[in-house]
């Protein structure tokens, strides 16, 4: 691969690291995919390079999902509450783009947990500190995400250059 093309798969793969922040691209299949292409194009020594920042891609989004999730569930938020959260942010995220997503999931948590939270006195209060602590593990799951392509970037990175 040429130097035009490590530019356009540098450049891909820095999209897709703003789309993690961004939710309006997939950015860590853009990622992923990008390193396919440079492996692809490599062959070779390029392919262990690939497995690199594919393990770590795959690590955090499993990280991203458990350990949000586990420290949710903790909290006593329930599963019923984020799935309306999740269904909430989907519609949101077409409703009004880029924002709606998570704008939609924070109006999910809230309802979800008001009406859990019905025959219980200053209800609103409960459900908005639930609703807190569903933000901060959105939060805590962008973070993992970001720090998982960060790593995997950064393995493609090291990948390129040793080959050059």
């Amino acid at each position: 691969m040429g130097d035009a093309g490590l530019v356009v798969v540098a450049l891909a793969m820095a999209v897709g690291l703003v789309g993690i922040v961004v939710p309006v691209l997939p950015g860590t299949v853009l990622i992923g995919l990008s390193a396919l292409v440079w492996a692809v194009a490599e062959g070779g020594a390029a392919w262990a390079w690939f497995a690199g920042v594919a393990v770590l891609l795959a690590a955090g989004q499993v990280c991203m999902y458990l350990l949000p999730g586990r420290r949710m569930s903790r909290a006593g938020i329930g599963k019923r509450t984020l799935l309306l959260g999740a269904v909430l942010g989907v519609v949101g995220f077409f409703v009004v783009p880029v924002l709606g997503l998570p704008l939609g999931f924070v109006l999910g948590v809230f309802l979800g947990e008001l009406a859990a939270a019905a025959d219980v006195p200053d209800r609103a209060r409960r459900a908005w500190r639930s609703t807190v602590v569903a933000l901060r593990n959105v939060g805590l799951s962008v973070a993992l995400e970001g720090c998982a392509a960060l790593l995997a970037t950064g393995v493609w990175v090291a990948g390129a250059l040793s080959l050059r």
